[in-house]
């Protein structure tokens, strides 16, 4: 989708969840018996009531929330493969470490912040399970009929709101496989093409649905804070590149116009200190083989990085999705400040490549949120006044 007649408004994908399904899925994570038939009941209305609302709330370009992921927006792939468990006679110390040195040098904030963190408005922490995720034999996908429930769902969402356009989003080869210690490939590459075969079924079946593809690919950004130092720009670019290259894997030969490439530098609302700055990035990020990429542009630490765009040529049929709402913040912004946000970047990159959307999901998984629900309603409300008020700017017509 392009923005040919006004700005066009979206967001990254993971919504706060409603409490009621929130305590369903921590029932299911401990074990209890659940009636199959009343949480498939429970899920689907909480997606209708979200596109609803998100449609109400004037978002051109919806999603189902994440809300059938039961696990982290990431890891919720485990569910859903073959050859990857649970496993008691691996050392939690043999996952691969996501140690940042921003969590280092801000250790006191960090546990702290952690601390607060707990079941999103539920004042309780979630029962997570302590053992590593092991590739025991060949990764396989066997989660297909959750997909297309997935699928299905916000689609029957979709015709009940009247919206013609929606996306899922799923998880990139790279994000994937970080948290997972591999006991069966015997190197890193080996293991990422193979998570990158599996995950092509998750996005030719969205796309073969008449959807958008977004894929969510937080560690291509993150893992630089985890390597630099000790490593040099140079070995974390060599890996990123890898990354890239198993993304593009996954994406042959499918249609680059409906898929959106999302890339951040993680949802928590923390210092971000040493976050690799986005001119360094955005040659690799510019070769996945994807319509629009989605980066961030409203927070404290990456708003100035709007300007990069008049030094770098955004590909010709390419959209950018700045986040220009922030989910690190509870401050609702201003309409005017968001529709400056969209003008001074459509007037580097053409008005009808820029799709306004936010940095983040407003939820890192079902059982943390950034904001809270009221504000996060809010936000998206700000959003789509800012859009209108930047259209008539920049199509010189009154705003509606």
């Amino acid at each position: 989708m392009r923005s040919e007649q006004r700005i066009l408004t979206t967001h990254v994908g993971s919504l706060v969840r409603p409490p009621q399904l929130v305590e369903l899925l921590l029932k299911r994570q401990d074990g209890d018996a659940l009636d199959p038939a009343l949480f498939e009941a429970m899920l689907d209305r909480a997606v209708a009531d979200v596109v609803r609302q998100q449609a109400d709330h004037g978002v051109d370009i919806v999603s189902d929330g994440e809300f059938g992921k039961s696990f982290t927006w990431s890891m919720y792939v485990v569910e859903r493969l073959a050859g990857v468990e649970r496993r008691d006679d691996v050392s939690p110390d043999a996952r691969p470490s996501q140690a940042s040195n921003d969590q280092k040098r801000f250790a006191d904030f960090y546990r702290e912040y952690v601390a607060q963190q707990g079941v999103a408005g539920l004042g309780r922490e979630a029962r997570l399970d302590p053992r590593p995720l092991v590739v025991t034999g060949p990764v396989g996908y066997v989660g297909q009929d959750r997909l297309r429930a997935d699928i299905e769902r916000l689609k029957r969402a979709m015709v009940a709101a009247g919206v013609e356009t929606g996306f899922l989003p799923v998880v990139a080869p790279v994000s994937a496989t970080r948290m997972i210690v591999d006991r069966h490939y015997g190197s890193e590459e080996a293991f990422l093409f193979a998570m990158a075969d599996v995950l092509r079924t998750e996005y030719q079946a969205i796309l073969d649905a008449g959807l958008m593809l977004q894929i969510d690919d937080a560690y291509l950004a993150y893992m630089y804070d985890v390597m630099v130092p000790p490593a040099s720009m140079e070995e974390y670019r060599r890996w990123a590149a890898m990354g890239v290259e198993a993304m593009n894997h996954a994406l042959r030969g499918l249609p680059q116009e409906r898929i959106r490439y999302h890339v951040c530098w993680g949802s928590w609302n923390g210092p971000h200190t040493n976050d690799v700055p986005a001119r360094e990035i955005v040659d690799l990020i510019l070769k996945v083989n994807a319509g629009g990429y989605a980066l961030e542009m409203a927070n404290p630490r990456h708003e100035h990085e709007w300007r990069l765009w008049g030094e770098v040529r955004l590909p010709d049929g390419k959209v950018l999705l700045p986040g220009v709402i922030s989910h690190a913040t509870n401050i609702v912004e201003h309409p005017e400040l968001v529709a400056e946000r969209i003008t001074r970047l459509a007037r580097l990159v053409g008005r009808e490549n820029v799709i306004a959307g936010t940095d983040c999901g407003f939820a890192q998984g079902p059982f943390t949120r950034r904001v809270h629900p009221s504000v996060m309603w809010a936000k998206l409300d700000a959003l789509a006044q800012g859009a209108r008020l930047a259209s008539a700017e920049l199509w010189g017509r009154p705003a509606a």
